[in-house]
């Protein structure tokens, strides 16, 4: 007995490790697309990976990859689409892990107006929140049923996608998320149609990606990170009404319609291997983006992603 106690007191009298910090910051603020994030903290799968990550939603959802790029954070949540431009640009960023690995971009109409098919928005209103690649990727989506730019009148609506499609002054709204927009009409009770990008002639991306800076990235510490949220995203996906529970609990105002219909919209498009990289997807984007004029020239697959995994 006495021996037990004596090694229970150097067990006592030995400090814990220092847990490695990290900062994440997020694209917007928190909802059910962060959630193997929250999950993985909640459940205490960074705790477990030896890290203490703290998550910071931006006042600006432009700064994360800039705040990466300068050195102010060593993770961001970005888009593959935006990835493209900033490394053309010159931002020190490079792929590191992918959140969500299927488009939720659309093209959004009303269920019930004038517009059937794509064909139909000739000589009407889209509205658009992004300049440059949203209009790029409407440009291809218009080219591919028989139209151009010059056949709508694009209006900036300043994020309020949903709200100006049901207001009437636009025809469709060009950057909605399927996972809420749609989500948002509905509970209005003015039900909205996507016109799926992927399924309208354009290479498929990643939407939602973490960047770091690849000259200052702790590389273990980023692989630890996308290990922990991994399995965070398996057990959502073997348990996304518990997960939900466990997600929604982190904050009062998670627990509403909008966000408990954007979680069963949303968590089976997490990766399930977010080190992972599909190469081709992105060599793709890349030459995508090129012939469409946004890129002035294009850069090998290494120069945008990374696989963890596979060093």
């Amino acid at each position: 007995m006495r021996v037990l106690a004596f090694a229970a007191a150097l067990l006592a009298a030995t400090p814990a490790l220092a847990a490695d910090k990290m900062t994440l910051i997020l694209d917007w603020f928190v909802n059910p697309d962060h959630g193997p994030i929250i999950v993985a903290e909640e459940l205490g799968y960074f705790e477990e990976a030896g890290l203490e990550v703290e998550v910071i939603a931006p006042s600006d959802p432009s700064d994360p990859p800039k705040l990466v790029a300068a050195g102010k954070a060593d993770l961001a949540i970005s888009y593959q689409p935006q990835l493209h431009l900033q490394v053309s640009e010159g931002l020190p960023l490079i792929r590191v892990g992918t959140l969500i690995g299927t488009p939720l971009t659309c093209l959004l109409v009303l269920e019930d107006g004038p517009v059937k098919e794509i064909a139909d928005l000739k000589g009407r209103k889209v509205g658009f929140s992004v300049a440059g690649v949203e209009e790029v990727l409407l440009s291809r989506v218009l080219a591919n049923n028989g139209l151009s730019m010059s056949d709508v009148e694009l209006i900036n609506v300043n994020w309020s996608l949903s709200p100006s499609l049901m207001a009437g002054q636009v025809d469709a709204v060009m950057g909605a998320f399927r996972n809420f927009e749609l989500n948002q009409m509905e509970i209005a009770g003015v039900p909205g149609r996507c016109f799926y990008l992927e399924e309208a002639g354009l290479p498929p991306y990643d939407e939602l990606i973490y960047v770091a800076n690849p000259e200052t990235m702790d590389t273990d510490k980023i692989a630890r990170f996308l290990g922990a949220t991994e399995k965070a995203t398996h057990h959502i996906v073997n348990n996304p009404e518990a997960s939900w529970e466990v997600f929604s609990g982190t904050a009062a105002e998670l627990k509403d319609e909008l966000n408990a219909k954007a979680w069963v919209d949303t968590w089976p498009r997490f990766s399930l291997a977010p080190a992972g990289l599909d190469a081709g997807r992105y060599a793709r984007f890349e030459a995508f983006m090129q012939e469409a004029g946004l890129l002035a020239d294009s850069r090998p697959v290494s120069a945008l992603a990374v696989d963890l995994g596979a060093q």
